[in-house]
């Protein structure tokens, strides 16, 4: 079955799920951010390559790091963007989406970059807009959030070179996390030795197994060799929805501290998507560490977005070459 997510040449056009892409594309994408990530160093932090392109951050959902980063890395490929504010917007006055989608084609918008809470959302407007335009997903729901995934795969190869032998383990909320689900696709795609997801029976789901994960319900059995370990942000609901006894509760059983993370190998990396709740999902003392890689992880992001901008949008038109 033909991804809709690629052009009749196999070129990347839409980035809505990492789900159906094979790995030399991941690959290619964590290539490219290389060559991008060198930019920031410059002291003119950009490149021509979107010159003369639009790019649309269609926000239904609030997230300051993700639209900035969409936003910094649009702008250091040269490319206009605009930050459309749905509270303010023709749809929260009864024009529909579809509306206001083709209202925004019509000024030659060239992408969309889209985060919605329903999951379903990017690929529903990627169905709609005209073929010349491309869609990247930003998080939808509980579905997808594949920029993010990718971002922490490059981070993970800059520390660990190769996929093939580590064990990741990714603990908390992973029924609700649409980063969950795409890291474990990204991870399983790349060949990664041995996934594992750690947390509360109430925040796994039933179908877990089919993932090609191992699961643990115990932190310390979970995490023990562990050279990647991935905490989830746990959304306050949960345990205001009887998910949860309580934060602290929570913390006791699936909180990452200093003498949990001795349980994984030295050497291992700790990540987490943001923003962080300290003393919930992890302690300050580990966040802080020389062991965590998140604020390594925001720096990547920028680059990532970069990568996949410039080759989704590079499907339609010529593609360039990163200026040295």
């Amino acid at each position: 079955m033909k991804n809709n997510q690629l052009t009749d040449s196999g070129q990347l056009r839409h980035f809505l799920t990492i789900e159906g892409l094979k790995k030399p594309l991941l690959t290619e994408i964590m290539d490219r951010a290389e060559q991008f990530s060198g930019i920031t160093h410059r002291q003119v932090k950009k490149v021509p390559i979107l010159r003369g392109k639009t790019i649309v951050n269609l926000f239904f959902e609030n997230s300051t790091r993700t639209r900035s980063t969409f936003e910094l890395a649009a702008k250091r490929l040269s490319a206009d963007v605009m930050n459309f504010n749905i509270s303010t917007s023709a749809t929260s006055k009864g024009e529909s989406l579809l509306d206001t989608l083709h209202n925004l084609e019509s000024m030659h918008t060239d992408m969309f970059v889209v985060r919605h809470n329903q999951s379903g959302a990017a690929e529903f407007i990627a169905q709609h807009v005209a073929p010349d335009v491309s869609v990247i997903n930003a998080g939808d729901g509980c579905h997808a959030h594949p920029t993010q995934a990718m971002l922490d795969m490059f981070t993970i190869r800059r520390h660990k070179q190769e996929f093939h032998n580590l064990r990741v383990a990714i603990v908390g909320d992973i029924l609700h996390s649409r980063v969950a689900r795409s890291q474990i696709q990204a991870l399983a795609t790349l060949g990664v030795g041995e996934i594992r997801v750690i947390g509360p029976k109430t925040l796994l789901p039933s179908d877990c197994q089919t993932l090609g994960v191992h699961v643990y319900h115990n932190m310390e059995t979970g995490l023990e060799g562990a050279d990647v370990v991935i905490m989830l942000r746990l959304q306050l609901e949960r345990m205001q929805g009887a998910l949860l006894p309580s934060a602290r509760e929570y913390f006791h059983c699936f909180g990452l501290t200093e003498d949990k993370l001795k349980l994984a190998k030295p050497d291992a990396i700790v990540m987490h998507p943001g923003p962080i709740n300290r003393g919930v999902e992890i302690a300050s003392s580990v966040a802080d560490g020389p062991q965590s890689v998140i604020l390594e992880q925001v720096t990547h992001g920028i680059a990532i977005r970069m990568a996949v901008m410039s080759m989704a949008l590079g499907a339609q038109s010529e593609q360039h070459e990163i200026p040295a």
